[in-house]
């Protein structure tokens, strides 16, 4: 499964390139799916991460447990700003997206202290929103802030059985299903 959201800011196109690997990861000793992100500004790798989600099967939430990253800068890792894993350094697994959704709802995404602390609102559930691929109904919108950049926020979007389809300045070109 793959999602492509391309976009332009300040100029420099923006593409992020998600992908369900056939790979799994036991983080805090749960089985957790890996979710692989790469990020590209002008057409240059900035970011790749492995993402590790799991679904509570009960509630249907979708639980974040970390992320490996590798930034880079002119095709070299830099440094893995934002790395964190459940069980670590006081790190605890989040609530990516609840299996019950409700406009109001608030949760926290990453919780890991210092590193990411990403939270999110349910803004709305019947958003209607154009992308390059297509015209989705019944959108999930999220407001995301963030206590250690709290001049930020961000919308994201989601379609019923896409996952994301707009973040910011970014928007779906592209998904393919297994």
């Amino acid at each position: 499964y793959q999602v492509t959201l391309v976009g332009e800011e300040d100029g420099e196109e923006l593409q992020l390139e998600m992908t369900v690997l056939n790979e799994t990861k036991v983080v805090n000793g749960i089985e957790t799916r890996v979710v692989e992100e790469k990020e590209t500004e002008g057409g240059n790798l900035v970011e790749v991460s492995k993402n590790y989600f799991a679904i509570c099967k009960p509630s249907n939430n979708a639980i974040y447990f970390g992320e490996d990253v590798d930034m880079y800068d002119n095709g070299k890792v830099m440094n893995h700003e934002g790395s964190w894993l459940a069980g670590q350094n006081d790190a605890k697994a989040g609530l990516i997206i609840p299996g019950k959704v409700e406009v109001g709802m608030k949760y926290y995404q990453e919780i890991a202290p210092g590193v990411a602390e990403d939270r999110a609102e349910i803004v709305s559930v019947t958003a209607l929103l154009e992308t390059p691929a297509g015209i989705f109904k019944q959108v999930l919108k999220t407001e995301e802030t963030n206590p250690l950049k709290p001049d930020e926020k961000e919308y994201k979007f989601y379609a019923p059985g896409i996952g994301l389809i707009q973040d910011e300045a970014i928007k779906l070109v592209k998904y393919t299903r297994p």
